[in-house]
């Protein structure tokens, strides 16, 4: 499809661009700093500050997908171990054009949610929840993978790590810089700088300066961080819609999701911003929250579902202009210049199977494997599921009475960072 590697073209241009800006603003925090608190010695604080943000950036670069999936909890599963979720994924691969299958994980959580990591489309990861995997059809579940898969097409996980790391480089300096001056800095740099009697003026305001900064950095840096979270929401969004050429499905799991009071037991406010939704935030509302990494979610539906009976990014982009009021949009005008307007497709024959309870059980015997319970199928048709700590030799079917020797549990093998030999 021309118009999604326009798409990614221009991703790359705007990468650079915030990079190099996020960079600056670094690299004058650590200058300003340095300078106020030792005339001369900004080059240094530059050196430094740069030195922080290359560390962090090596750690989240090679071991970032791997700690968020440590973080949430998240099991590596193989396609025996649910095969519809494996097909559609499989089936997005394709459509999105991903050199290579993304690794599959199932998050031990009855929320519905899902994200994408790796910092390159090669080397990709999708997880879900095993909540979501229970409550989606076919077709919203695709809108989902969908979703997550044009965040790893579009680049935007890299991105968001690079942007990321880059703000905790800067709120880490500006933190340990205000903390050292109020603790002990303030006697130290007005013996320095001299009283209102014959002070080092320059000095003096150079400090205030570095104060300023450190505090206005970090706010300036997140906003923008932000802004790009929330951008990069609307365009998986629109990129979803065209890669299943079925919007509905993504609203369908929007809803769903947004309706969905189940708290996720393990996310963080740094892995928030990863999710399809943020699960921190109530998603009720339909104005935007400047605070939030991303659009509000009952706008996101409207959007989809206004996109008048076409598969596009000109019929998103225009939902989208007509929901939220603006003329601007928020799909590269390369990519819309390269736009081909596909007709929706009509919803998959199984939309409704198999049904919600089929889909929950199969969900809770997968989170049962992941927690290493035995599960025997009798002959008669009922699965037996024994938990770990069960202390008995056979289990008897509560249907037939048939007695079965207890076997060992196969448990899903779990995330663990992958070390290169030296």
């Amino acid at each position: 499809m021309i118009n999604m590697w326009e798409q990614i073209r221009m991703n790359r241009r705007r990468s650079v661009v915030l990079v190099v800006l996020m960079a600056l603003l670094l690299t004058a925090l650590g200058y300003v700093i340095a300078e106020g608190a030792q005339p001369g010695a900004g080059p240094f604080g530059v050196l430094i500050a740069m030195g922080v943000w290359l560390v962090m950036m090596l750690v989240a670069y090679f071991q970032g997908d791997n700690i968020l999936l440590a973080v949430s909890g998240a099991r590596e599963i193989e396609k025996k171990d649910h095969p519809r979720l494996f097909n559609v994924i499989e089936e997005m691969q394709i459509a999105s054009g991903l050199p290579k299958m993304p690794r599959v994980f199932i998050i031990d959580d009855m929320a519905l949610n899902a994200f994408a990591a790796g910092r390159k489309p090669d080397k990709a990861v999708v997880a879900v929840t095993a909540g979501l995997l229970g409550k989606l059809n076919r077709d919203q579940l695709q809108g989902v993978v969908a979703h997550e898969m044009s965040h790893i097409v579009n680049r935007d996980v890299l991105l968001m790590t690079i942007v990321g790391v880059t703000i905790g480089s800067i709120v880490l300096i500006s933190e340990l810089f205000l903390r050292g001056f109020r603790l002990g800095g303030r006697g130290a740099h007005s013996r320095r700088y001299g009283s209102s009697r014959g002070g080092d003026g320059a000095g003096g305001i150079m400090i205030v300066i570095a104060i300023v900064l450190a505090i206005l950095a970090p706010i300036v840096a997140q906003f923008v961080y932000l802004a790009i979270s929330r951008r990069r929401e609307y365009l998986a969004d629109a990129s979803a819609a065209v890669l299943t050429r079925y919007p509905e499905g993504l609203a369908g799991a929007l809803q769903l999701i947004g309706g969905d009071p189940t708290p996720m037991a393990r996310a963080t406010k740094a892995t928030a911003p990863m999710f399809i939704s943020n699960p921190f935030e109530k998603p009720g509302a339909m104005a935007l929250n400047l605070t939030s990494t991303h659009p509000p979610i009952q706008e996101r539906i409207k959007i989809l579902r206004g996109m008048s009976g076409a598969a596009s990014f000109h019929a998103y982009d225009d939902a989208l202009k007509t929901v939220r009021g603006r003329k601007s949009g928020v799909v590269p005008r390369s990519a819309l210049a390269a736009d081909q307007a596909l007709p929706v497709r009509p919803p998959h024959a199984e939309d409704e199977a198999p049904d919600p309870r089929m889909r929950m059980r199969e969900a809770g015997d997968l989170v049962r494997q992941m927690n290493q319970f035995a599960i025997i199928a009798c002959p008669c048709g009922i699965k037996i599921k024994i938990p770990p700590d069960y202390a008995r030799p056979v289990a008897i079917c509560p249907r037939c009475q048939r007695k079965h020797p207890i076997p060992t549990a196969t448990p899903i093998r779990t995330a663990k960072p992958k070390v290169k030999a030296e």
